[in-house]
């Protein structure tokens, strides 16, 4: 994924903070907006663990801190949930000027409900998906339930929420209360996805009954259990954001899909590992893929390691080999199935080696050939099975030529 650092005025002219997660060839299939949780910023871990899940599916996604909140200019004090809904309109506006207009709206607690009332405003909306959204912004008003009494009395009171004290105006009080959310879900117009989990303990999920039941179809509804509010837990936020991105596609026009183009004539793989654990984001050939270390070698486990990469890249060219051949020949090949392991062994136990000293790389390949073919073809085959591209190149001599990227360049 490739990030860019972003700012744009919203309508006061305040300038506001964001980050734009883009595939690594920045051809995404379509572009998509996050709001984050109330007083929380785009930096929170779960909506970087979204983004880059949304990217693997060639969907950008910019997120963006609200007014007086992260890295954005302006007073937290002087705003309102209708004014972070402004700000929503604001960066969807950013988007259409400088790239696509958003196609999707992702929304995380408060940030959902904003998502649900700045939905109509944004014309450009196919889909919504909502996480741990309160049905009604008022909802938010119990987090500082104490202070209310001082807030109608002096107009103002300071509270404490999430270790950061924050002015909270009578104003923002009552523009919570004018909020007409369910109705607004009736006239959504675009597709909606409500995800919470039983376990909310700071939105119940009865919000989530109340979204679903107030939507018209086509809308969809994934429970995030046993996830907490905050979705603190690294596999929930990531299984959030490959719930949307795999739902989201079915609404997207196949026209953008195909106007994107496929990177063929260079070839380039990108491969970013961060500097948490080894798990690996790759870009092939305008198709993302995940890789990493099993635990025992201090990865997660959550992707294939690059050994069994270079297994699969050997078994599909064998089977493609195979099976192009077989076509050709119009010999009855129904599927061919490779099946492979690698080990390594000492180089003095391989009889055919020239090498004797250390050890070499040992794969040991199944090739199962259906079909009603003959014995003479099925001999052909496994000779033609020898002679995949993957194969010579495994053989063969190899160069490969490393440069540092200079730090300008990037």
């Amino acid at each position: 994924m490739k990030q860019k650092k972003i700012t744009f005025a919203n309508e006061q002219g305040v300038q506001l903070a964001a980050l734009l997660d883009l595939p690594e060839d920045e051809q995404p299939l379509a572009f998509a907006l996050f709001a984050h949780c109330f007083t929380c910023s785009k930096n929170l871990a779960a909506a970087m663990h979204i983004a880059r899940a949304l990217g693997r599916q060639r969907i950008a996604v910019l997120r963006f801190d609200f007014t007086g909140l992260g890295e954005s200019e302006g007073e937290f004090a002087e705003t309102t949930f209708s004014s972070n809904v402004r700000d929503l309109i604001a960066a969807a506006r950013f988007l259409e000027e400088n790239y696509q207009a958003p196609r999707i709206l992702v929304g995380h607690s408060l940030g959902g409900t904003a998502a649900l009332e700045a939905a109509g405003a944004i014309p450009s909306v196919a889909a919504v998906a909502t996480i741990a959204a309160p049905c009604h912004p008022r909802h938010v008003a119990a987090l500082f339930k104490e202070a209310r009494e001082e807030i109608e009395r002096t107009g103002k009171a300071t509270v404490k929420l999430a270790g950061r004290e924050l002015d909270i105006r009578r104003e923002f009080l009552d523009d919570l209360e004018v909020q007409q959310t369910r109705e607004k879900v009736g006239r959504l117009g675009a597709a909606l996805l409500v995800m919470h989990s039983p376990r909310d303990m700071v939105v119940g999920i009865d919000n989530a009954a109340e979204i679903y039941q107030a939507a018209k179809h086509p809308k969809s509804f994934i429970s995030l259990d046993p996830a907490d509010h905050l979705l603190s837990r690294r596999e929930d936020s990531r299984y959030a954001g490959e719930m949307i991105a795999a739902w989201v596609r079915r609404f997207l026009e196949t026209a953008e899909e195909a106007a994107v183009p496929a990177e063929v004539i260079d070839n380039r793989v990108t491969a970013r590992t961060g500097a948490e654990g080894f798990r690996t984001d790759l870009f092939a050939n305008g198709y993302a893929l995940v890789a990493d270390e099993p635990e025992a070698y201090g990865g997660s486990g959550q992707g294939p390691s690059p050994y069994d990469y270079l297994q699969a890249a050997l078994g599909a060219c064998t089977s493609i080999t195979v099976q192009m051949y077989a076509r050709r020949k119009q010999w009855p090949l129904e599927s061919a199935i490779v099946r492979l392991r690698h080990e390594k062994i000492h180089a003095e136990d391989c009889a055919h080696c020239e090498e004797k000293d250390g050890k070499i790389d040992r794969f040991e390949r199944e090739l199962e050939l259906k079909g009603a073919l003959s014995a003479d073809q099925r001999r052909r085959l496994l000779e033609i099975a020898e002679k995949c591209p993957v194969h010579r190149t495994l053989q063969g001599e190899v160069l490969i030529d490393t440069r540092l990227r200079e730090e300008a360049a990037q």
